[in-house]
C-alpha cells in the first residue's frame, strides 16, 4: 500500500504544480495582454515617428547622392569646356606657327628691290591680307625693338655693346615674335645691349 499511497501523493503534488503553472501562465497572459494594449495605444504614433525618421534619413541620403552627382557633372562640364578651349588654342597656335615663315618671306620680298611695280603691289596686298587674317584670329606681334629684354617673349641670339641704350634692352630684331592672346606662338629673335 505504501506504493499506492506514494503514487497518490505524487499525483496530488503534480496536480498542485500543474495548477500553479496554469495560474502563472494565466497571470503572464494577462500581463502580456495589458502590455499589448499599452503598445497598441502608443504604437501608431511611435510607428509614424519611426517612419518619418526613416524617410528623412533616406531623403538625406538621396539628396547627398544627388548633390555629389550634380557636382561631379558640373566638374565634368567645366573640364570638358576647358579641354575644348585648350585644344582649340593648341591647334590654332600650331597652324599659325606653320604660317609665320611664309609671312616672314613675304616681308623679306617687300624689302627686296623690284622693278615690276604691279608685282610688288600684289605681294604687298597678300602680306596685308595675311596680317588682317592673323589680327582677326587674335594674333599680335610681340613688342621687341627698344623694349626691355624679357626671356618669356624674346630669344637673345646676340649681345651688343652700347653706350647709348640701357643695359638689357632690345636693340635689333632678326625675326618678329607673335602671340595668340596670352600664349606665345614664337619668341622674337633679338640682339640685346650689354
Amino acid at each position: 500500500m505504501s506504493k499506492k499511497k506514494h503514487a497518490e501523493e505524487t499525483s496530488e503534488k503534480e496536480l498542485e504544480v500543474n495548477e500553479a503553472s496554469e495560474n502563472e501562465a494565466e497571470e503572464a497572459a494577462a500581463e502580456n495582454a495589458e502590455t499589448a494594449e499599452e503598445t497598441s495605444e502608443a504604437s501608431p504614433e511611435e510607428s509614424a515617428d519611426a517612419k518619418v525618421t526613416a524617410l528623412e534619413e533616406e531623403l538625406k541620403k538621396e539628396k547627398d547622392n544627388y548633390m555629389r552627382l550634380f557636382a561631379e557633372f558640373d566638374n565634368f562640364r567645366k573640364r570638358t569646356s576647358r579641354e575644348k578651349t585648350e585644344a582649340y588654342g593648341d591647334s590654332a597656335a600650331k597652324t599659325i606657327g606653320a604660317i609665320l615663315p611664309a609671312l616672314d618671306n613675304f616681308e623679306r620680298a617687300l624689302d627686296a628691290p623690284c622693278e615690276d611695280e604691279n608685282f610688288k603691289k600684289g605681294v604687298e596686298m597678300i602680306f596685308t591680307q595675311l596680317n588682317g587674317i592673323l589680327e582677326k584670329l587674335g594674333v599680335t606681334e610681340i613688342e621687341a625693338l627698344g623694349a626691355p629684354f624679357d626671356p618669356n617673349f624674346h630669344n637673345a641670339i646676340k649681345q651688343v655693346e652700347s653706350e647709348d641704350a640701357e643695359s638689357d634692352t632690345v636693340c635689333e630684331v632678326f625675326q618678329k615674335g607673335y602671340k595668340l592672346g596670352d600664349r606665345v606662338i614664337r619668341t622674337a629673335m633679338v640682339a640685346v645691349t650689354a
